[in-house]
């Protein structure tokens, strides 16, 4: 039986829900990552991503300016670097270096992969929807990449500012 109730009450029942973390190069120069629970592929062919980021974030700027981004499945030994980059803005620091998260060069677009994920995409921006307070951005896959130790887990979120590590098959 379902019982009705205010809308936020019912979206804490998706949790426990996989999270990404984009990488975008902001207008400083630095390549600037946030934390998303909003992360869908949008086509098979050719390979799409979607994303949703909210506009007041310094990542919706860098997006829209660099037109290029990498998103990044984190593994669960980057629980503590996923939350700092989800609850801190690049604006005035470099996230990257706070937190120490090992990066490597990217190979089809200018930004950076994290070196501890399950895997990273090179996505090049191909259209931007207007959705409420956020933004929705639809990348093509230019390049994939994944850890070379296949059993290095995904991270997952239980609730707002929390993580988990779970286990993905394959």
């Amino acid at each position: 039986m379902q019982i009705k109730t205010a809308v936020g009450q019912a979206m804490n029942r998706k949790y426990p829900e996989p999270i990404a973390i984009a990488v975008a190069k902001d207008a400083q120069g630095k390549y600037n990552p946030i934390t998303l629970g909003w992360i869908m592929p949008s086509s098979g062919e050719p390979p799409m991503l979607a994303i949703a980021v909210a506009y007041a974030r310094h990542s919706y700027q860098a997006i829209r300016q660099s037109r290029e981004f990498v998103i990044a499945l984190p593994s669960s030994s980057m629980a503590k670097d996923a939350l700092f980059h989800g609850t801190h803005s690049g604006r005035e620091m470099d996230k990257l270096a706070v937190c120490e998260t090992r990066t490597q060069r990217a190979s089809a677009i200018d930004c950076v992969l994290l070196a501890e994920a399950v895997a990273n995409f090179e996505c090049v921006l191909e259209s931007e929807t207007k959705s409420g307070d956020h933004a929705i951005f639809v990348g093509r896959i230019v390049a994939a990449h994944m850890h070379s130790d296949r059993t290095a887990r995904r991270l997952y979120t239980v609730g707002p500012n929390h993580q988990m590590s779970g286990v993905i098959p394959g």
